[in-house]
């Protein structure tokens, strides 16, 4: 399965940031509850290692399992090594991207400007990630729009809420990355669960009114 059939299923990425490894398990059985099949354990997580490693025994047939903020292509082999399938960096590095690669894992890097994305789509990546999409905003992606190769794909990261998913997407983000509005260190089991069922229903509440707008352009097509 590649990227894009992942994000067509689900296009949030949950970005678990500081989870702990006895943690992770119930975590991951809540976002898989509320239908999100991508998961992200930053490597600046306690023993985030360890925390891969038990997704993916855990998930990794139904789930794609991974890791970010990546800094150097050694900590690659360590992920593929944990049964990782997805490595996400926080910064145009284009040797990660090749050493993902080479390993047969999914990339997607961050990227702030068009010369570091149109470089790391050259080096392979699946996906690139805007970050920090706050800080670039949603007129950043439509200007790229303009710009990249037909069928980029761009996954905005950073800052993203439920409000926001929908202006997001609207722009073209083929998903979005979400960490401490999904997850973050000291929430309950109930409080992720409550997270992670507002942040899905604002995705399908989003797809709803694509599929109303589309059924109303095609009646008016035939009229």
């Amino acid at each position: 399965m590649d990227l894009s059939l992942w994000l067509r299923k689900c296009p949030i990425v949950a970005i678990l940031r500081g989870i702990e490894p006895e943690e992770a398990e119930s975590i991951c059985t809540i976002l898989e509850g509320t239908g999100i099949v991508i998961v992200e354990v930053p490597l600046n997580s306690p023993n985030a290692l360890s925390s891969i490693a038990i997704l993916s025994r855990a998930f990794g047939d139904r789930m794609l399992i991974g890791a970010g903020t990546l800094t150097n292509p050694r900590q690659v082999t360590e992920v593929a090594a944990a049964g990782g399938r997805l490595i996400v960096t926080p910064h145009a590095d284009t040797a990660i991207v090749r050493a993902a690669k080479a390993a047969n894992l999914f990339a997607v890097p961050g990227f702030f400007n068009p010369t570091e994305a149109f470089s790391l789509l050259e080096a392979g990546a699946d996906a690139i990630k805007l970050f920090p999409s706050e800080v670039l905003g949603i007129p950043m992606l439509k200007a790229l729009q303009a710009v990249l190769p037909r069928n980029t794909i761009v996954i905005p990261v950073g800052g993203i809420d439920a409000e926001k998913i929908a202006p997001w997407m609207a722009a073209g983000a083929f998903g979005v990355g979400v960490g401490s509005s999904i997850y973050k260190p000291g929430d309950t089991a109930v409080a992720v669960k409550a997270k992670a069922i507002g942040i899905m229903d604002a995705v399908r509440a989003y797809q709803s009114s694509v599929q109303v707008s589309k059924l109303g352009c095609d009646s008016r097509s035939s009229a």
